[in-house]
């Protein structure tokens, strides 16, 4: 069973590449590695124990290198590779046992794929290759037609839906194998790395077409991709792939600042973090530094240098400069004084406000309510780190 939010999920699933999978499940049964299992029998382990969930109205990005089972996982959700052992739910029902005409069933009404190759068919036009998969269920051609051509308005290509392949640039091309997966209003969108035939610029024009589709219509897509910019950019949460095993989960954020090892964390390596992560991912939070304010005996707690003076509400009035103990604090610096930090600032555009301020830059809710404070260290050590 799967809760309300999740509409696909992955129960212990694992595929075996060989005559003999049954010999191979019971050698990584008794504990035998991947390696093992090969130097005993040539049987190849594509993906190993994977158990997960993707949620509703979520991208949620597979990546891994070359090998790492990323490509054999996303064609387990639609069988195009069945599984070896395990199960795989869509919306709480399970779909590895289903039989021939349930499966394609499936297929054409709740799954949509778009692969790398934009398998145009080309003495179709533009529109009859959008209504393919329907005809290929039956739909009628005026209804066919009709969604096609709502399915090309989605993707920006109506006014194309009589030119030819060859008459389109790649970026058109990919448009409408996007289209012609969108005609049919699948449940879930997968993405087995669509765009990495595409000019870097088209690539990146597609990638933002992507995200607004996600946006406007809350779709579930599944998006296997080898590239952590493309993972970064248009992924709510990434899973990273090694070796046939899920290593780590987790939004871009999470992922940087807690890799669950040397493998996910060398991902990131050279990669600007100040561009995706906000300032609430870092901040410190210490509440020994924050000091609610007395009208009749004001007081302050002396941490380092300074403390922040909150009212009642939690809001910031004030920063104390406390350099001087046992001493009345030496100096007042108000909000007014200083660029707002909100917990959703990116933390590139914090940079400039850390080093021109003399004391830790306040993290503010949209609310105004002290959320934590930024130190130079802590970014420092924060951007080194990643």
């Amino acid at each position: 069973m799967t809760n309300s939010d999740e509409i696909l999920s992955v129960k212990n699933i694992y595929k075996v590449f060989g005559p003999q999978p049954r010999l191979a499940m019971d050698l990584l049964r008794s504990g035998a590695s991947k390696s093992e299992v090969f130097e005993k029998t040539g049987h190849v382990i594509g993906v190993f124990d994977a158990s997960f969930s993707v949620k509703r109205g979520e991208i949620f990005v597979i990546m891994g290198l070359s090998g790492s089972g990323k490509s054999t996982m996303v064609r387990l959700f639609n069988r195009l590779i069945e599984p070896t052992s395990g199960s795989i739910y869509l919306n709480g029902r399970e779909i590895t046992g289903l039989g021939d005409k349930a499966l394609l069933d499936v297929r054409r009404k709740e799954m949509g794929m778009v692969f790398q190759s934009f398998a145009l068919m080309p003495h179709m036009s533009v529109l009859e290759n959008t209504a393919f998969g329907l005809e290929v269920s039956g739909v009628k051609e005026s209804e066919r037609h009709a969604r096609a051509r709502e399915a090309l308005a989605q993707v920006g290509l109506a006014e194309h839906q009589h030119s030819y392949p060859h008459q389109l640039s790649g970026g058109m091309q990919q448009r409408v194998g996007l289209a012609r997966a969108l005609a049919n209003d699948p449940t879930i969108l997968l993405m087995d790395e669509a765009f990495s035939a595409l000019d870097p610029l088209i690539r990146s024009e597609m990638q933002g077409e992507l995200i607004r589709l996600q946006a406007e219509q809350q779709r579930t897509i599944i998006f296997i991709s080898h590239d952590i910019e493309e993972a970064i950019r248009i992924g709510h949460r990434i899973a990273i792939m090694e070796g046939g095993r899920v290593v780590q989960i987790g939004t871009p954020q999470e992922l940087i600042n807690q890799p669950a090892n040397d493998y996910v964390r060398t991902f990131f390596k050279g990669f600007d973090s100040s561009r995706i992560l906000k300032a609430g991912d870092v901040a410190q939070c210490s509440p020994e530094q924050y000091c609610r304010a007395d009208a009749k005996a004001p007081r302050f707690k002396a941490c380092d240098e300074f403390d922040f003076l909150i009212d009642e509400r939690g809001h910031l009035l004030s920063v104390v400069d406390t350099a001087s103990k046992g001493q009345a604090p030496s100096h007042h610096y108000f909000l007014h004084e200083q660029q707002p930090v909100y917990t959703d600032t990116p933390l590139h555009e914090v940079l400039d406000i850390a080093a021109a301020l003399p004391y830790p830059v306040p993290v503010l809710d949209r609310e105004g309510a002290l959320k934590g404070a930024l130190s130079k260290n802590r970014l420092l050590q924060t951007l080194s780190r990643n």
